[in-house]
């Protein structure tokens, strides 16, 4: 009995400490569906690990980006985006399944949960990460229309060393604006994704170049820019 006596403060502690710490991330997520994120924890990563490198970065509304970006990145990286609740079951499956039958571990992760990722998390491959990650992006589903989502991952997303969403990019490697991009450029941005750091936009590689083929024929077989008007 004073066993369970002595039990019974420290969970009592955990427990409010997990409400806690569950209602201040429901209310940040309820803040950003409405205010733009100032910065994200990549983006902070950066900042700490290059004091001497600016970071380049503008936000800009999914308005002012051209339509191709979007589609580009979603026949790129998630394809079902439209369809699933943040994070693709289907997927998940259908890459365990391809694991067992031989072929390497892929990976499932979609655009709502690369957007957790990039804004509250770390790089890396725990398991800790991961299921942080699949919580965040559930209830960023949940909360947010799917076109704020977009809008959030093209204005955080890395595409190079320093470089920070879709227009500090268009700048950097095409000398215009987002909403100037060519459906061959959205393609050549969503390239890079994967691998910022080493695949470049500025100097496509063959293997970037197969990539940016590869999502041009993606995005024609989703219909174009029709598809976007399922968000």
């Amino acid at each position: 009995m004073a066993r369970k006596s002595k039990l019974r403060k420290p969970l009592r502690l955990l427990a409010w400490f997990t409400t806690a710490v569950v209602v201040l991330v429901a209310a940040v997520l309820l803040l950003f569906r409405y205010v733009n994120p100032p910065t994200s924890a990549f983006m902070l990563a950066y900042a700490l690990d290059n004091p001497r490198h600016s970071l380049q970065q503008q936000w800009v509304p999914l308005e002012q980006i051209s339509p191709w970006m979007p589609l580009a990145v979603i026949a790129s990286e998630d394809q079902r985006f439209p369809h699933h609740w943040g994070v693709d079951f289907v997927a998940i499956r259908q890459a365990l399944a391809d694991y067992q039958t031989g072929d390497g571990l892929r990976g499932a992760s979609t655009i709502t949960q690369q957007t957790a990722k990039n804004l509250f998390l770390w790089n890396g491959r725990s398991f800790v990460r991961k299921g942080l990650e699949a919580v965040l992006a559930l209830s960023m589903d949940a909360m947010w229309p799917k076109r704020r989502v977009v809008e959030v991952y093209l204005n955080i997303a890395e595409f190079g060393p320093g470089i920070y969403g879709v227009e500090a990019a268009s700048n950097v490697y095409f000398g215009i604006s987002a909403r100037q991009l060519s459906p061959r450029q959205a393609a050549q941005l969503a390239a890079v994704l994967p691998n910022p750091k080493v695949l470049s936009a500025a100097r496509p590689s063959s293997y970037v170049l197969e990539r940016v083929d590869w999502i041009q024929r993606q995005m024609r077989q989703l219909s174009g820019l029709e598809y976007l008007t399922r968000l």
